[in-house]
């Protein structure tokens, strides 16, 4: 916690020192206070000098009102402070997580990402909130109070050797046993996070399959598990607040006895004991304001943990220090010995695959599920990287080039289409953010979108829900692939993207493509034959291996894996033609 404090809280320190000059002040008004309530007691009241109870009363009604006034402006910029901390952190967060590979949001999962740049943000914010607006003033306080209360009665200030002590032990062994409980507490609402997000991802999976029951109680008892463990952190200082609230009054209590006997003694004014009580009763309250300070302190530091966790995390992938000069070349793949396994996997997903696609060729790759086809062509935007040969783009190892520049050579259509909430100009212009109209319906017209945008109500400004439920499957596919073609890139990578198409729709696809980005270099991933087998260069996978590349029919006479599919799908007709 200490690292993430110092690290954005350092842009605020014009504003900190400012804040502390504010309670500083703000503590000298209330300390001095009672020491002037004591001047009336005992230099007014007591000689009936009704001019000096004036003087001294205007003296503290003029400091009060400036205590307001301070305390107003230190609230203020106490709170534009921390939330300012909160912002800077959560945005330092999203960067980092943008630059995770595939494998390290895998290793955190959406979810927990998602609490950690929320829910434990929010837990550190509040922590700095309170504690510039409560742990500052409770040291000046404390401190302020103990020299004052020894300029009232020094041997009456020994109280505080043994109040002090006990509340200290106190409230030690509870933060000491709170901590582990909101560590636990923050795996606990990872956990129901990740409930509702499946069952709001999965809705439609969960009522088609009749399980609302079985995920009723798969929610319940995550719910469960964090009402526990929050009930146990609520006892622990349900125990702490009235005992630390007994001590306080017993306190109270023993200050008054022995007071009362020093005055009995003549040893001390009463209006000495006055003050005294005010500062004993700020000293306690100080304390008791840092208790409920560090209540939060033990979950802020659970939270700011599981923040580290995630900006400690140096991405896998990252730019080289020096990126290589592009050699002028447009759209060249080259996959050499090429082999991928995943972490902590014994065997490769994808080994020793070569191959080479060039501008004005359709290049497809086809094999049985979980042959390695996606996770091939993943492996060219650098979604992950090889774990052995090399992947060169323009004639350059992919590692060698800034990623930003690679992307940019690359349109990818994955094989689950994601549409982001807006209409459907903003979602086709994010290949290309100052995209015409014109450009928009050419690339729709390519992706046989056109049709069924026009019969939209608002056409380039209909509406798209976020994740792009509200159309169909294929129309979320077609305009993803507009997304792309509006982008104009070098390569076009289709990953599977035809899956939800009808038949006619995707021939009528991939004659457009065909006659559309004649200069550029198409990969495409498919399940079907009947998308890929009119393709210039065919690589057929069985189990990550190069088993068969060719064109349709030479593969037929020279490759049985690929001969085997063909079968499955086509008849006898649809092959000989």
């Amino acid at each position: 916690m200490i690292r993430i404090l110092t690290t954005y809280l350092k842009p605020y320190w014009k504003q900190l020192i400012f804040i502390m000059v504010l309670l500083l002040l703000q503590a000298i008004a209330n300390l001095y206070l009672p020491d002037l309530n004591a001047d009336i007691i005992n230099n007014g009241v007591a000689k009936g000098d009704t001019d000096y109870i004036a003087r001294t009363g205007v003296l503290m009604l003029t400091v009060t009102l400036a205590l307001g006034v301070v305390s107003i402006i230190s609230v203020y910029w106490g709170s534009k402070t921390a939330m300012g901390f909160g912002r800077d952190v959560r945005h330092a967060v999203f960067r980092r997580v943008q630059d995770f590979s595939l494998a390290e949001i895998n290793v955190f999962g959406a979810p927990s990402l998602i609490t950690r740049n929320t829910n434990d943000v929010q837990q550190v914010q509040m922590m700095v909130l309170l504690a510039l607006n409560v742990m500052v003033t409770a040291p000046f306080m404390a401190i302020g109070g103990v020299i004052m209360a020894l300029r009232q009665d020094v041997p009456l200030t020994g109280l505080l050797a043994v109040i002090l002590p006990i509340m200290a032990i106190f409230i030690g062994t509870v933060l000491r046993a709170a901590l582990p409980l909101f560590k636990e507490m923050q795996v606990r609402v990872d956990r129901v996070n990740q409930v509702m997000r499946e069952k709001l991802s999965g809705i439609r999976v969960i009522r088609a399959f009749v399980r609302s029951d079985f995920e009723e109680a798969r929610f319940a008892v995550a719910n469960e598990e964090l009402y526990d463990t929050s009930l146990r952190v609520a006892r622990l200082f349900a125990v702490m607040m009235p005992s630390l609230m007994a001590i306080f009054n017993l306190s109270l209590v023993a200050a008054m006895w022995f007071g009362g006997l020093r005055i009995e003694s003549g040893a001390m004014p009463i209006g000495n004991l006055t003050a005294f009580l005010t500062y004993i009763m700020q000293i306690l309250m100080s304390v008791m304001m840092a208790t409920i300070m560090f209540v939060m302190v033990p979950r802020a530091a659970a939270s700011a943990e599981r923040i580290n966790e995630v900006l400690e995390v140096e991405p896998e992938i990252s730019d080289p220090e020096v990126p290589a000069k592009e050699t002028g070349s447009r759209g060249f793949i080259e996959f050499d010995s090429v082999e991928f396994r995943y972490p902590g996997a014994e065997d490769p997903v994808v080994c020793n695959v070569s191959f080479t696609a060039g501008p004005g060729q359709i290049t497809a790759i086809v094999g049985s599920t979980g042959s390695g086809k996606s996770t091939l062509i993943n492996l060219i935007p650098r979604f992950y990287d090889v774990t052995g040969g090399r992947i060169l783009v323009d004639g350059i190892d992919v590692r060698e080039l800034a990623q930003e520049r690679l992307w940019q050579k690359i349109g990818f259509i994955p094989q689950k289409a994601f549409l982001f909430q807006g209409t459907v100009a903003s979602n086709v212009r994010y290949g290309k953010d100052d995209a015409t109209d014109d450009e928009i319906w050419r690339a729709l017209e390519v992706a046989q979108g056109r049709e069924f945008v026009s019969e939209m109500t608002d056409r380039l400004e209909a509406p798209i829900t976020q994740g792009g439920s509200n159309v169909s499957g294929g129309q979320r596919q077609r305009l993803a692939i507009a997304r792309a073609l509006v982008k104009r890139p070098e390569i076009y990578v289709f990953d599977d993207s035809f899956s939800a198409l009808d038949f006619a729709t995707d021939a009528r696809l991939r004659s457009a493509l065909k006659k559309g980005i004649t200069d550029t270099t198409v990969l495409i991933v498919a399940q079907r034959v009947s998308t890929i087998m009119h393709a210039d260069n065919i690589i057929v996978l069985d189990k990550g291996t190069v088993v068969g590349t060719g064109t349709h029919d030479e593969l037929l006479g020279t490759c049985e894996t690929y001969r085997e599919i063909v079968n499955s799908q086509l008849t006898e007709e649809e092959i000989a033609s």
